[in-house]
This record gives C-alpha cells, sequence and structure tokens, in this order.
C-alpha cells in the first residue's frame, strides 16, 4: 500500500548508491575544508600510535632471545641493560598514549565543527530553493536529512575513518614486520587473510544493500509520523486511527525488514572472522613452533612469540575494517541524500530592479538611507546606463498569462486584468479554479509560461525577488506562527518595528483584546505553531503580522476563513483600514469581504469567466449570480 512518500517499490528492491567514490570524495573534501591542518594532524598521531605498537610487540622477541635466555644461563643475573630496554620501550609506548590522546580529542573538535557546518550549509541551502520543492517533497523526509544521515556521516567521520585508516597502517606495519621475522609463515598467513577478505567481501555487499535501503525506509517512516501529528485533529474527526496504524505497521515493517537483514549479515561478520583468526593462530603456532624447535632458518622462540602476537595484531584490524564498511556504506547512502538537497537548483531570481527608500524633492524621486515611509522601484538601464527611480504605488497588470505547474500541463488561460492603486479585487471560483495560483504568480512563488505580469509598469521578472515580496503583505488561510512570543511573532512582519508599532499593528487586527488576557500578554510564549491559541486567534495575529509590515499590496487568501461571524465584524473594520489606500487581492467565500470589492473576477477552470461589481454580476445572472443564489441559505456566510 503507497504511503505518504509515494508508491512503495517492489519486495525485494535494493537500492544502492549511485556513485559512491564520487560521494566519498565529497564528503573527504568537506571535511579537508576547513580542517584540512587538523586532519593532519590526526594522520600523524595515528601513525605514531601504531608505530608505538608494533616497536613493543617487536620487542618480545629480542626481550626473550636477548634478555630472558641469556639472563637464565647467569649465575649472578646483571639486569641493568634490561631495565633500560623496558624504559625504552616504555616511551614508545607514552608517545603512543598521548598521540591516542590528540588524535581522539582532535577528531572530537573536527567531527563536530563539520556537522555544525554542514547543517548551517543545508539549512542555507534549503532557504533559496523554491516553493516548488517543498510541494514535491516530504517534509518528514527533509526533517531525516538533518538528524539520520547527518548522524551517519558524524559515525563515519569520527569513527569508521580513523578507524580504517589506523587499521590500514597498522596492517602495512603488520606486515612488514612479519616479513622480517619469517616470510614462510607470513606467506600462510596470508592465505588464512584471504579466506577472511573473501567471507567479508561476501558479508558486507549483502549488508551494504540493506543499509542504504533501511535509510530510505528511515525516511519514509519519519514523513508519516511527521504527517499523522500534523493531522491527528482530521484523524480523530473521521475516525481514521485503525487504519493509519495499520498504514504505520505496513511501512515500520519495511523498516524493520530492511534493518534486521543489514545487521543480520552486519553482525554474522565480526564471529566468522574471529573464527577464522583463532584457526589462523592454531596453525601459525604448530608450525612456526616447528620451525623454532628445529632451528629452521635461524627463526627462535622469541621470533615465534613476536610473530603470534603480529598474527593477532593482523587479524584484528582486518575485521575491524570489515566491520566499518558497513558504517562507511551506510554514511555514503546519508550522504548521497544530503548532497542530493545541496545540488538542487535554488530558486532563480534574474532581477535587477531594486526597492529602495526614497523622498521627493521638487517633484523628482530620490534614494534615501534612512526609512521615510515612501518606497521607489530603483530601475538602471543597461542600454543607456541611466538609473531612474519609480515610486510604488500598487499598480498591478495581467497580460495574457498562462501558467502551469508543469510545463505540459497549463492550468491558467489567458488571463488578463488590472488593478489600479488601492483598488480591491477579489477572486471568486470553484475550488481549483486558479484563485490561490493566481496570488502565488504576483510573489513569484512560480513564473509564468507565457504573457506578461507588470508591477507599476515593471515587469516583475526584472524585480528582485526579495523585493518584490518586501512591497507584498500576504495573509494566508493556513497560518503558521513561529516559536516565541506573540510580539515577535507580530513583528515578524517588521524585524525593527518598535513595540509602539507592534501595539498599533495588533490593535488594528483587533487582536489586542485577547493578547491583553494572555498569561503574559504580548510576551507569552507560543509554541508548536500557536497551538495553545485558537484558529481564530492565530489568523488575527497573521493579520497584525501583515498590517506592521505596512505593504502597498496586500494578499488575503481566505483570511478570515477561521474567524467566525461575530468575530469577522470585529475584524472587518481593521481589516478595512488596513486594506485603505493599498491594492488588495482577496480570496474569500464570505460575501461581506468580497460584496465591497471594486471588481470581483470569477474563474472557473483557470480562465476568467466574468468580472465587475457585486451588483454588476448579480444583473448578469451568469456564474456569479448562480453562485450567489445557490448558496441563499447560507445567508452571507458563504458564497462558494
Amino acid at each position: 500500500m503507497p504511503g505518504p512518500m509515494g508508491g512503495r517499490p517492489p519486495r525485494g528492491a535494493k537500492p544502492t548508491v549511485a556513485n559512491p567514490g564520487k560521494v566519498f570524495k565529497r564528503i573527504i573534501g568537506f571535511v579537508a575544508k576547513n580542517y584540512l591542518l587538523q586532519c593532519i594532524v590526526v594522520l600523524v598521531c595515528i601513525v605514531l600510535t601504531v608505530f608505538s605498537t608494533i616497536q613493543g610487540t617487536m620487542f618480545t622477541k629480542t626481550l626473550i632471545d636477548q634478555y630472558i635466555m641469556p639472563l637464565m644461563q647467569q649465575t649472578v643475573p646483571d639486569y641493568t641493560q634490561l631495565l633500560h630496554a623496558i624504559i625504552r620501550v616504555a616511551c614508545f609506548y607514552a608517545v603512543g598514549v598521548i598521540a591516542a590522546y590528540v588524535n581522539t580529542r582532535m577528531m572530537v573538535y573536527v567531527t563536530q565543527g563539520t556537522m555544525r557546518s554542514l547543517r548551517d550549509e543545508i539549512f542555507v541551502h534549503m532557504e533559496s530553493l523554491p516553493i516548488k520543492y517543498f510541494d514535491t517533497h516530504a517534509h518528514g523526509d527533509i526533517m531525516s536529512i538533518y538528524t539520520n544521515d547527518v548522524d551517519t556521516l558524524r559515525q563515519m567521520i569520527s569513527q569508521s575513518i580513523p578507524q580504517l585508516i589506523n587499521s590500514s597502517i597498522t596492517i602495512i606495519g603488520v606486515l612488514a614486520s612479519m616479513i622480517i621475522l619469517n616470510i614462510p609463515l607470513t606467506l600462510l598467513t596470508l592465505v588464512l587473510v584471504g579466506l577472511m577478505l573473501v567471507v567479508t567481501k561476501k558479508a558486507t555487499g549483502m549488508s551494504g544493500k540493506y543499509f542504504v535501503k533501511q535509510q530510505k525506509n528511515l525516511g519514509e517512516v519519519n514523513g508519516f509520523i511527521e504527517e499523522m501529528m500534523g493531522g491527528q485533529k482530521v484523524v480523530k474527526v473521521f475516525c481514521h486511527e485503525e487504519e493509519n496504524m495499520e498504514r504505520f505497521n505496513r511501512i515500520n515493517e519495511e523498516l524493520c525488514d530492511s534493518s534486521y537483514n543489514a545487521n543480520k549479515f552486519a553482525n554474522i561478520l565480526g564471529p566468522i572472522n574471529a573464527q577464522i583468526g583463532n584457526i589462523s593462530y592454531v596453525i601459525i603456532a604448530i608450525a612456526g613452533g616447528a620451525l623454532a624447535l628445529g632451528g629452521v632458518g635461524g627463526f627462535t622462540l622469541g621470533g615465534l612469540a613476536s610473530f603470534l602476537t603480529f598474527n593477532k595484531s593482523l587479524n584484528m584490524p582486518i575485521n575491524q575494517v570489515s566491520m566499518q564498511f558497513n558504517s562507511i556504506i551506510m554514511a555514503l547512502a546519508g550522504g548521497e541524500r544530503i548532497f542530493r538537497l545541496l545540488d538542487e537548483t535554488p530558486e532563480v531570481d534574474d532581477g535587477y530592479v531594486t526597492l529602495v527608500n526614497a523622498v521627493k524633492d521638487g517633484g523628482t524621486i530620490k534614494e534615501s538611507e534612512k526609512r521615510t515611509g515612501m518606497w521607489a522601484w530603483k530601475h538602471y538601464h543597461k542600454d543607456t546606463g541611466i538609473t531612474d527611480y519609480k515610486e510604488l504605488k500598487g499598480d498591478v497588470v495581467f497580460d495574457d498569462v498562462d501558467f502551469g505547474y508543469n510545463p505540459d500541463k497549463i492550468v491558467l488561460h489567458n488571463i488578463k486584468m488590472f488593478a489600479e492603486p488601492g483598488q480591491k479585487i477579489a477572486f471568486v471560483g470553484s475550488t481549483g479554479a486558479g484563485k490561490t495560483t493566481i496570488t502565488n504568480l504576483i510573489n513569484r512563488f512560480y513564473d509564468i509560461q507565457d504573457g506578461k505580469i507588470r508591477y507599476d509598469g515593471i515587469n516583475i521578472n526584472k524585480i528582485k525577488k526579495s523585493d518584490l515580496r518586501k512591497s507584498l503583505g500576504i495573509v494566508l488561510q493556513d497560518t503558521h506562527l513561529f516559536t516565541g512570543t506573540v510580539m515577535e511573532n507580530i513583528r515578524y512582519g517588521k524585524l525593527d518595528a518598535t513595540d509602539e508599532e507592534v501595539y498599533a499593528a495588533a490593535k488594528l487586527a483587533n487582536a489586542d483584546s485577547f493578547i491583553t488576557k494572555l498569561s503574559d500578554g504580548y510576551n507569552t510564549m507560543l509554541t508548536g505553531d500557536g497551538a495553545n491559541l485558537s484558529q481564530g486567534q492565530r489568523q488575527l495575529l497573521a493579520i497584525a503580522r501583515a498590517a506592521i509590515a505596512d505593504p502597498p499590496v496586500l494578499i488575503l487568501d481566505e483570511a478570515t476563513s477561521s474567524i467566525d461571524t461575530r468575530t469577522e465584524k470585529m475584524v472587518q473594520d481593521g481589516m478595512d483600514k488596513l486594506m485603505h489606500g493599498r491594492t488588495t487581492f482577496v480570496i474569500a467565500h464570505r460575501l461581506s469581504t468580497v460584496k465591497n470589492s471594486d471588481c470581483i473576477m470569477v474563474l472557473e477552470q483557470g480562465r476568467i469567466i466574468e468580472r465587475g461589481t457585486h451588483d454588476d454580476l448579480i444583473e448578469q445572472k451568469g456564474r456569479y449570480y448562480q453562485l450567489y443564489t445557490g448558496n441563499s441559505i447560507a445567508g452571507e456566510n458563504c458564497i462558494l
């Protein structure tokens, strides 16, 4: 059954990392970009740690052959030289301990710093993405990138890669030492190591496929949970708990299945390799003992003791390398998802017309560094090298606009309309007619396929998106409040607003009366998207947030839909004050917010089929008249 992320992959499908080498290179490059010197220090510390360990093991041969055996033959043993040798070895071990300590501390610094930088880069890039990305990707899946995928990289950087380097250097050093001690025993050891590598490759390949699938399934589970948390009221209203639990059980079962298989193959790898290592130790002990006792090639008991220690030392890093491969594969799967987000194309903005503070000097508009309450478009003409200024008034024109969320499927056709400064334009029509889509085009959440949209006579494609959106105030049907105080949420519309401006905006939206009754008034902390407020109260705060921005153009998308009729009458006065002198686009189902519009546009299937004032449209007895009379039982509460 499909989950919230889309269709379920066929059973048995095992996703893999498309280009693991490229992903690994990018991860290493990201770490080295900020911490190259620290990485070099870590590498040196690892080499010193391995060198001290190998020196200590090689000392076993010297200890037995040059000190213990001769001392056993002396009547009065002299331990002076032995003491000096032990002190030298102790110094080597001390260097190794210090290097290991520096390595550990440095890796903590590098890992946490890298994670901080990575999360910053992900968030900064995410903020630059177009609205379309968030409309087409599950929010829970995006959250999984910040949590699960970043955590897999943390484990790889802090543990897997250092352990892999340590083990690799250890293997090289140990092999070199074993060759010095006895070549035939070394060859025998390598044969047994080859057997271990074959087993490792097989188990790692099986577990790796499932680790990649596990990351994908984990994102699906997170997305489903996030979706259910946001829609709990709807779930309970329709008594959909049982069905949701069944759906969750299905996707959770998929996660359990992939995790089980991933860890099954990963966990059997250690015991298998350990037993192969034990077999290798026994075989080498028997063969080496025969060589030492026979004095073949000058091989001694001290050499055997060192070689057996190296045999164990060789098996251990090989086993560790095999175990780390699973973590690396899982990290590469997470890294691929992270870099896929980072490689998403940011929102394109080719605009060059900017919004500036302005003053009038003898009829001439000039730019001002101070906030004057007057705004102007700063338009630089490349062909002439001249910069002119045009006062921001809020004149919006749609000239034969076509638009589709997908270029091959147009949803708006031949939209022609104009809104003069200070006019109130209303959009009505059936659900899906294209009302909200039109407002999304004004602020350039999406770009049109054909036609032109002009703002104060300027093609909006020439206006920088950030400046364009600064000139627009938007109140959405789905309000969103941020974690913070009531005052901070209202001030979101104008970050440098004074407390007095916040109070004035709240009073304008008739929100002041309920705010003052809250436990801490304007300093009341809001959490969970304002869950401690009613839907109507949240809407009033959204209106106040738009009011404090004081924009010349206002977009109200079902702004009063969550407010009861009595509260609406209180708010309408404030809304009228807010809309006075501003170009306003209204999408509303309530007659009270539509009836007094300067022009009402009736849309059906992406086309404007009627336009005019309320009285004009009633006289035409067309679609608007049908909508109006068809809802006569509901009175003035609903027009659609």
